[in-house]
């Protein structure tokens, strides 16, 4: 019988509990598949079956329903038998189950009716509603209008919308643009299924022309908006109106939410996401010059039930109380209500339900099952679930044998915990002896070995286990040192010695500060090592100061524990220092107070303040005062601070180990104002337009300018003279200032300096500089400008400079353009420095040029010079040289070719010009000659080419076909001297 109860408690055996529940659907009644599925599952042991609900009626699986596990399968599913809530059931031995319910929803199109709609006619100038009158749907569709023919679709503005809640298309003023057939569009979101109206014909009326009126709505959102939390709110407002109306927005007693989206000209509000903060009266409001109109309605968002805690399996005994609680938000606060078995459990005399709390007093095997709690409000309704066990079993102990050992001198106890439900009644005896009243044995001696025998029993059944008992020797363990102190980074042994029953086996364990010791993650800081059976040692390498601490040795054996501690104190740099706090504060010093860390067995020997600034770089070491600051001492005052700066400070505490880590920063701070005393640096200036004087200087940091209202004053005076001038700068970041005065002439010196203040007050000046009045832009243009034509496309230009003086020169530009052009379309070239010469390139053949000469330099441009004429040569040949014979004797090549004859618009062949290059190398051999031959020496063996230009007064022409000659390299001496009696007979040869 035992052996029966011990497999029924141990069995994996429970209640229901579902894994997917069924969800809202909707089905297109026009699919090919003609089957609906709702799903269903739970696990449990023994496996569930199941059964479903249609709006509370059970659902019989026959004819057109079957079950695939829990899944419901509908064949040839149809709206008017099938739409409905639907509900999933799973049962076992253990209990029931009820699924949260699901919607099934049918999707479809129907037609419009094929009667024709009659035709609306109107005013020109008047507001009209064409109606959509959809067919039969579900669920949403979507509404568009096609114009005369499709796919020509109406587009809606500030004066045509299609409302998405009636379908009707509504146009606030006529205009003769819109006369024509109307065809409504209707769209289902779901199939994708799209049918047309019949069209309606708008014509205009001939009785003349609609006045103007004032607006009237007729699109509006409902006076009451219920929204789910999350979802997209979209309200309509449109009106009719002449002219034509203009919609506005507005949330009563709020804002509009940031997110909201004005679409379709202002006429629909979207808010995304709407959450609960956005509830509220919203109004739209319709205008034009004739007047106005609004309308108000409300948002209420709402939200669906939301779990904050749920009900567990429980397991009580007999008798026991149960006490569950659930707890759900909800908007509206939901309600609360209980099943037991998927039945409504109602308040008893044992049992209470009050605001998601179930009480049931004394439980019975009756109350067992499977509990579901129910949160519900308006929207929607949650489950969760739980099994009550109610265990009722006789005694049962573990068939392994028991073995209880003692240790002589201490207290021992006969442990007995059989399994039972109730808790059984628990008896002990030796042999026949029954051992009252405690199951302790006082101060163990070998006399107390033997076997014990325990009893146990409840109205179930009772059931006996025997434990026998052994007495050993007492363990004794000694750690050393007991006390110890270490510098950090320094390294300590630890050992721990044991005396022990030889016939039993001792295990260690190290444990810091009573926590188990994690040798892998310490880093390798610890190293435990077993010298002996009995003796193990603690080796603590490079110590922390997290190291310090008490260390436990721990040794047990199946009869014993017993533990020894050490103490290890590790001397280190100093704690942080606890929260500084800023006493008092002024321009230039702070007073801070901290209170002192721990000092790590090295008393304090000094502290250090530290500020930083958004202009420092980190945190900076600062003077104090006193200075320095002892160890004893818990306040000190910060000197030398900069005015009107935002500071935080932190104090650092140093002993004879070395400097510890800083404190947490203190709150920040800003010193007072005061005058400035940093005065602007490089002061200096120049250049300018003419009669002006420009002063200049490095702006003062604001790190330096002490407070509000800084700015620079400006004093100047020409030399010679008395009393200063002086100007008011008020921008901290200026960094010039130009006075103008027509009376002064170039290059005048002036003594300078540039003083600073504040709010506070004025601040020192800088040192006197002196700085020159402008020169001004060039006064004179450059003389005797020359121009002469190089080739077809270059003409060099020649000037002289202007005389000495004021507005010197710092380069000069040349305007160029051909003499058939207009001014606007010249093209301009600078020279880079002072150069009084320039080569005009990429011009023109045969062309006359007006070339003009002005110097400039950092101020502006100075006059132009006379204009200058040239006329760049006529083009090249364009004919190349033809017919190239050649004959080679060794090394030499006699080369002869026709004469290149210039047509008239060509410049004449005075020449030709012979390159010779070597393949595979990049310099050219190049040699001229009057005559259409030439006889060439190539000094080296290897691949030679050779090619042939004309030339002329416009430029080289074009280039001849390639000529390639290949020598030997044997007779590198004969034909040098060949090349040098050639050299000499030729006109001259160049290397390019």
């Amino acid at each position: 019988r035992n052996a029966f109860w011990h497999l029924v408690y141990f069995r994996e055996e429970f209640g229901p509990v579902f894994v997917q529940e069924p969800h809202d659907a909707v089905f297109a009644l026009d699919s090919e598949e003609k089957k609906v599925m709702m799903s269903c599952e739970a696990r449990g042991n023994p496996v569930p079956v199941y059964s479903w609900f249609i709006n509370g009626t059970v659902v019989e699986t026959e004819n057109r329903y079957s079950l695939i596990d829990g899944n419901l399968i509908i064949t040839n599913a149809s709206e008017t038998a099938d739409y409905g809530r639907y509900q999933c059931k799973a049962e076992n031995s253990y209990g029931t189950v009820l699924s949260r319910d699901a919607l099934l929803q049918f999707a479809y199109l129907g037609s419009f009716s094929g009667r024709m709609r009659g035709g609306v006619s109107v005013r020109e100038g008047q507001g009209v509603v064409l109606m959509c009158t959809p067919p039969p749907h579900s669920p949403e569709i979507m509404y568009s209008w096609v114009f005369n023919e499709f796919p020509l679709f109406v587009a809606e503005d500030s004066r045509r919308f299609i409302s998405q809640v009636t379908g009707n298309l509504y146009v606030s003023k006529v205009q003769p643009s819109d006369v024509g057939s109307y065809i409504c569009l209707v769209k289902n979101t779901v199939t994708n299924a799209r049918v047309l109206s019949p069209p309606t014909p708008l014509t205009l009326r001939t009785d003349g022309l609609m006045g103007e009126y004032e607006p009237k709505i007729e699109v509006h959102f409902p006076l009451s908006v219920p929204a789910a939390r999350g979802v997209t709110v979209r309200l309509e407002c449109f009106a009719l109106g002449n002219p034509v109306p203009t919609i506005t927005w507005r949330k009563m007693n709020g804002n509009i939410p940031k997110k909201a989206r004005l679409r379709k000209s202002q006429a629909v509000l979207e808010i995304p996401n709407v959450q609960l903060e956005d509830s509220g009266t919203y109004e739209c409001k319709a205008e034009n010059p004739r007047g106005g109109t609004a309308f108000k309605g409300h948002i209420q968002v709402y939200t669906f039930p939301q779990w904050i805690s749920t009900i567990n399996d429980s397991q009580l005994d007999s008798g026991d109380q149960l006490h569950w609680e659930c707890k759900a938000t909800g908007k509206p606060r939901p309600t609360y209500r209980w099943l037991r078995n998927g039945e409504p459990l109602t308040p008893q005399s044992r049992v209470e339900m009050v605001n998601g709390e179930l009480i049931i007093q004394k439980v019975q095997q009756a109350d067992s099952g499977m509990y579901q709690c129910v949160a519900e409000n308006k929207y929607g309704a949650i489950y969760c679930s739980a099994e009550l066990k109610i265990l009722a079993s006789p005694p049962v102990f573990s068939p392994n044998p028991v073995r209880l050992i003692a240790t002589l001198g201490k207290d021992m106890l006969l442990g007995c915990r059989p399994r039972a439900s109730p808790k059984p009644r628990v008896t002990w005896r030796r042999g026949d002896r029954r051992i009252q009243p405690s199951r302790r044995i006082i101060n163990s001696t070998r006399s107390d070995e033997g076997n014990y025998v325990c009893r146990a029993e409840n109205q179930f059944g009772s059931a006996e286990m025997t434990a026998m008992l052994w007495v050993k020797e007492a363990m004794r363990v000694d750690l050393s040192p007991s006390r110890v102190e270490v510098t950090v980074g320094e390294s300590v042994v630890l050992s721990c010695r044991v005396s022990h029953d030889p016939s039993l086996d001792v295990a260690f364990q190290w444990l810091l500060n009573q926590q188990p010791l994690n040798f892998q993650q310490e880093g390798g800081h610890f190293e435990y090592t077993q010298t002996q059976s009995s003796t193990v040692d603690l080796m603590i390498r490079s110590i922390l100061l997290k190291h310090a601490g008490k260390y436990g040795c721990r040794a047990q054996t199946s009869a014993d524990t017993v533990s020894a501690e050490a103490e290890v104190l590790v001397r280190g740099p100093p704690g942080p220092p606890g929260v500084v706090i800023v006493e008092e504060i002024k321009d230039t010093t702070a007073t801070l107070s901290w209170s002192g860390g721990v000092d790590n067995h090295s008393p304090i020997s000094s502290y250090n303040l530290q500020a930083r600034s958004p202009f420092s770089l980190g945190w900076q070491t600062l003077r104090t005062d006193p200075e320095p600051v002892t160890g004893d001492m818990e306040s000190a005052m910060a000197v030398e601070l900069n005015p009107w700066v935002d500071y935080e400070f932190r104090v650092v505490a140093s002993n004879a180990i070395g400097t510890g880590d800083p404190s947490a920063p203190s709150r920040g701070v800003r010193t007072k104002e005061a005058v400035p005393s940093v005065v602007p640096a490089n002061v200096s200036g120049g250049n300018g337009r003419r009669h002006e004087l420009v002063i200049s200087w490095e702006p003062v940091s604001e790190e330096f300018q002490n407070g509000e209202g800084f700015g620079y004053i400006v004093a100047f005076r020409a030399n010679g003279t008395r009393g200063w001038k002086e100007k008011m700068v008020t921008s901290a970041d200026s960094t010039m200032y130009k006075y103008r005065d027509e009376t002064f002439p170039p290059l005048t010196p002036f003594e300078v300096k540039v003083g600073v203040y504040n709010n506070k007050g004025d601040g020192p000046f800088s040192g006197v500089v002196t700085v020159y009045s402008a020169e001004g832009e060039p006064r004179e243009a450059p003389s005797e400008v020359k121009a002469s034509s190089i080739s077809s496309s270059e003409i060099k230009v020649t000037w002289r400079p202007p005389n000495p003086g004021p507005g010197r020169p710092r380069g000069y530009e040349v305007s160029y353009r051909k003499d058939s052009e207009q001014e606007e379309s010249g093209n301009r070239k600078k020279t880079v420095g002072n150069e009084t010469s320039m080569v005009l390139t990429g011009l023109e053949g045969n062309s006359m040029y007006l070339i003009t000469v002005r110097g400039f330099n950092s101020i502006g441009q100075g006059p132009a010079s006379t204009a200058s004429t040239a006329k760049t040569k006529k083009d090249p040949p364009v004919q190349p040289p033809a017919n190239l014979v050649w004959i080679q004797e060794g090394t030499n090549v006699s080369l002869n070719w026709d004469p290149v004859k210039s047509k008239d618009n060509e410049s004449d062949v005075i020449g030709y010009k012979v390159l010779l290059s070597q393949e595979g190398r990049v310099h050219n051999q190049v040699m001229r000659t009057i005559t259409p031959s030439a006889v060439l020496s190539l000094p080296e063996g290897g691949t030679y080419i050779i090619e042939v230009r004309a030339l002329s007064e416009g430029g080289e022409g074009a280039i001849s076909s390639q000529v390639r000659v290949l020598t030997s390299s044997g007779d590198n001496g004969k034909l040098s001297v060949i090349g040098r009696e050639l050299w000499n007979s030729l006109s001259y040869w160049s290397i390019n």
